[in-house]
């Protein structure tokens, strides 16, 4: 028992340890001025994606159960995240704010988790997938439909226009429908999101390597063999939904405050944003958190790093998806990479040094 314990806590340590160097060569290159506006500027979003796949990958991979709403808690948590620094801006310190804005984000997303997840995680599969897409398009247009003003006498909410707000003279229009939020603080660093990836992977791998992970995994493998040993199947779908969802507010809260001007536009929370985070989850290898890391990475970076061919841009990404998937995905494939596992070369040396 020992023994695979110290194997699981190496494993998590090599993937906290992964992440750390990575920030350290990027600050390095930083530093050294080797790195262009344009990978600058992909620091935070890279930061935003590796959250969401490891969190889907909590409901898709260790739960088993295909979820597609992943991008409306990310709505969720960036609105109410945004909502919030806008209104307590110059009223407490920076850092402060954006740290209750995270917990604020993530705590209402989670509680959207457990409210669409009591009746929704009753469906199986396709049925799943279809609901919670379908739950993803209902936070999307309820947001673009959202009037919020703030005046003397308090808050006003309207689904109509600004007019109907009825706002005295000297209020303010936080939420403008379709336009969204505006002029929220742009408090998202790279380091910041490194901090946020470093707490999303110390909690998923936690939960997975617990009693509770293990009674998830039991549900994923088995449900009517899990139910008969008496896991309760309600409660545990619900914790990795919900916990799923409110990282996924955290990464949206983060996302909120590295824009100028936030909107619910179909590219930033609609469907293609939920396929893309799914992407991610299913090259890297469903279950395989630190595969989820590698694959966000990979396919954020890529189409920029072939932006210079763009004649075969497309062309080489698509085969980069292929090799990914073959290599994830077929039994050889797999064999053969674990041959040349660090600890497979080793022991290798060890047998050659002792036959000579």
């Amino acid at each position: 028992m020992k023994k695979t314990m110290s194997k699981t806590t190496k494993s998590n340590f090599i993937t906290y340890g992964m992440v750390i160097v990575i920030y350290a060569i990027v600050q390095i290159l930083t530093a050294t001025g080797s790195l262009s506006s344009l990978f600058k500027g992909l620091l935070v979003p890279l930061c935003i994606y590796v959250i969401l796949a490891v969190s889907l990958n909590l409901t898709v991979g260790i739960l088993g159960e295909l979820s597609l709403g992943h991008a409306g808690f990310m709505c969720i948590g960036a609105f109410v995240g945004s909502f919030f620094s806008k209104c307590m801006d110059g009223t407490m310190p920076d850092g402060l704010r954006f740290f209750l804005a995270l917990v604020l984000g993530a705590a209402v997303a989670a509680v959207f988790g457990i409210l669409i997840g009591i009746p929704v995680l009753r469906l199986r599969g396709d049925y799943l997938a279809i609901v919670t897409l379908a739950f993803g398009e209902i936070i999307k247009n309820i947001v673009n439909v959202l009037f919020v003003g703030r005046d003397a006498a308090g808050f006003h909410f309207s689904l109509k226009d600004t007019m109907s707000l009825n706002l005295a003279e000297g209020g303010e229009v936080i939420v403008k429908g379709p336009q969204g939020i505006s002029g929220t603080p742009k408090d998202a660093t790279f380091t910041i999101g490194v901090i946020l990836i470093l707490f999303t992977l110390i909690v998923v791998l936690n939960l997975i390597n617990s009693r509770d992970g293990r009674a998830i995994m039991a549900i994923r493998d088995n449900r009517i063999a899990a139910e008969s040993v008496g896991i309760n199947i309600t409660r545990y779908k619900l914790m990795a939904f919900s916990i799923s969802a409110g990282l996924a507010g955290m990464a949206g809260v983060l996302y909120a405050h590295n824009l100028a001007t936030l909107t619910a536009l179909p590219k930033n929370f609609g469907y293609n944003m939920s396929i893309t985070i799914l992407v991610f989850v299913v090259l890297g290898g469903i279950g395989n958190i630190r595969g989820s890391i590698i694959a966000a990475v990979i396919l954020t970076l890529l189409p920029e790093l072939l932006r210079g061919l763009n004649d075969y841009r497309m062309l080489i990404y698509a085969i980069v998806l292929i090799v990914m998937m073959i290599v994830n995905w077929s039994p050889k494939a797999q064999a053969i990479m674990s041959r040349y596992t660090p600890k497979n070369l080793l022991n290798k040396k060890k047998s050659a040094k002792e036959v000579n």
